[in-house]
């Protein structure tokens, strides 16, 4: 059952003044299987959820974004979709989802979901359909099944690779033991890609919107939004596409499609979200979707990626808010989602950026200096203009496990002959509290769905909500200051001056963020009072690996 009522101050009511709400929000991401579980299964549900929406709200948050809650075989962790007006039973129904999204409002917190519009589950009842008509049926050409290159058709019709490695083909079987057609998936055999020139494709989507616009939810979050579009030809990879060129990434197709539904999410009063998940490195292509017509926002994985390095760090920071202006768009500033190995693991090791293909089990890291890293990391990315994601556990400080092979189930790692350790490293289930696994995840002893480690007990929320000194702690009142400070959200910035290693900007008249990646303390710019500080100040100064927030000096 939900907690204790919201105030009236918190009505979720939200006047026209908070229409843009998403250009400045913070926003909680949910992976729900790993979030609370209310029936003791092991695995989360939505019962969960809303029996923790006192923790959400007392964590200072505006809006959550929740990873596929659908019906799915979770051939892909749910982004295997096999019906989007079903809630899968692992997590509850319609009805347990329509009132987390009323709740929710009730306590100031908005809805996000994820749509995945490139590919369903191959259990969806058009994949079946598709299987049961055969070649050459119009159920077939709402994907893309082709014959097979070489005499008896036995090689995939390109050369195309699977964004979880192998091939992005596979061959069905006839019932007679027959081999047929070829079809195509840019992720796991369980994820049959979509045709998007197919009108059915187009109208199917539409229609998804406005089901979940029409329950609430205040924003679609778009699955590998780049990918929809195809080149009808089907051809193989050129050695360097030009931007544009690519036969199934960024195609200009996906313009007028994203047009289409930013016209539907305006239906709802203007204040529904479009944010897409755009892995592109040309920053002009990638602003392109941010016109004013297309998405309302974008994540930023070229912050989220980089190293703990000022100089980098602040070409992203510049090269983003560049790109952004020249749209009006605001920016987005993450540190991890559920696909990306956690801040304290990653900014601990020698290598503190991230790229899929560097993932390797062992890779050794120092959890001392990843903590106080992660901590200063999320100040400076709260500081900064637009809109801040951050994953569930963040403010938890958890690292990244290293589930045990038996025990991994995300296709990620089964495709790269189990080279790479996969995704399940940062979704292994919340501590919140007590001394032993489940930590309060769960009632009773039970296994939950991926092992959680015997060293968490430190870790639980309930244990940090007593330590003032804690990750929790500092996350709470950083968002608190957030929330509150008039100079905070979505606005511009200055850069100030500051050593080498140092950043630090000023945001209105009355904020100042300065983050010291050096090795050495740094003397603070003047100021008249210090806000919060994610280390202690060492003599008067700054140290190494931390951010302070000052009020400048009149």
């Amino acid at each position: 059952m939900p907690g204790a009522g919201p105030s009236q101050a918190s009505s979720g009511q939200h006047s026209a003044a908070d229409r843009d709400w998403w250009r400045g929000a913070a926003i909680y991401e949910i992976y729900p299987r790993s979030f609370a579980d209310a029936n003791g299964d092991g695995t989360g549900d939505l019962a969960g959820v809303r029996a923790r929406l006192p923790y959400l709200r007392d964590l200072g948050i505006d809006a959550m974004w929740f990873t596929p809650w659908y019906q799915s075989p979770m051939a892909d962790g749910g982004y295997d979709v096999a019906d989007y007006r079903a809630i899968d039973p692992l997590f509850g129904d319609l009805a347990e989802a329509e009132a987390l999204i009323s709740d929710a409002l009730g306590y100031g917190i908005r809805t996000i979901i994820d749509v995945v519009p490139n590919h369903v589950s191959d259990q969806h009842v058009w994949f079946q359909q598709a299987i049961a008509a055969g070649p050459g049926s119009p159920e077939r050409e709402r994907f893309w099944f082709r014959e097979g290159r070489g005499p008896n058709g036995e090689e995939p019709p390109n050369g195309w690779t699977s964004e979880f490695g192998g091939r992005a083909w596979s061959r069905l079987t006839a019932p007679d033991g027959t081999p047929e057609q070829w079809y195509l998936h840019l992720f796991a055999a369980g994820q049959p890609d979509l045709n998007w020139g197919h009108p059915d494709v187009r109208r199917e989507h539409e229609d998804v919107l406005r089901f979940w616009f029409d329950r609430g939810v205040a924003g679609i979050r778009i699955d590998s939004a780049a990918l929809l579009a195809k080149d009808p030809a089907l051809p193989d990879l050129p050695i360097q596409p030009l931007p544009g060129e690519h036969p199934y990434v960024d195609r200009d197709d996906l313009q007028e499609i994203y047009r289409s539904w930013r016209r539907i999410a305006e239906e709802y009063d203007g204040d529904r979200a479009l944010i897409g998940e755009i892995w592109l490195p040309n920053p002009d292509r990638f602003v392109r979707y941010l016109r004013s017509d297309v998405l309302h926002a974008a994540f930023n994985f070229d912050f989220l990626t980089a190293p703990w390095d000022a100089e980098v760090l602040r070409t992203s920071i510049d090269t983003t808010l560049m790109m952004h202006g020249r749209v009006g768009a605001p920016a987005t500033w993450v540190l991890s989602n559920h696909d990306i190995t956690r801040p304290v693991t990653r900014y601990g090791r020698a290598d503190t950026g991230f790229a899929f293909d560097r993932k390797r089990y062992g890779t050794p890291s120092d959890r001392v200096l990843g903590e106080r890293r992660a901590r200063a990391a999320a100040m400076l990315a709260m500081a900064l203009p637009g809109a801040y994601y951050l994953f569930q556990g963040e403010e938890l400080g958890l690292d990244e496990v290293e589930v045990p092979r038996e025990r991994i189930q995300d296709p990620m790692h089964f495709r790269s002959g189990g080279v790479d350790p996969g995704r399940d490293g940062c979704r292994v289930p919340l501590p919140w509290d007590g001394e032993k696994p489940p930590y309060g995840f769960s009632s009773g002893d039970v296994d939950t769905w991926l092992p959680q480690p015997d060293d968490w007990a430190s870790m639980t929320a309930e244990a940090q909500s007593a330590d003032p000194g804690s990750m929790l702690s500092l996350y709470r009142m950083a968002l608190m200051v957030r929330r509150t400070h008039p100079d905070l959200g979505d606005g511009s910035m200055k850069w100030i001056p500051s050593a080498p290693g140092v950043l630090a900007f000023q945001r209105g008249d009355s904020f100042i963020n300065i983050t010291n990646l050096d090795t050495d303390p740094c003397e603070l710019p003047s100021h008249e009072r210090i806000w919060l500080t994610s280390a202690p100040l060492e003599g008067g100064r700054l140290p190494a690996n931390a951010t302070a927030w000052l009020r400048p000096s009149a």
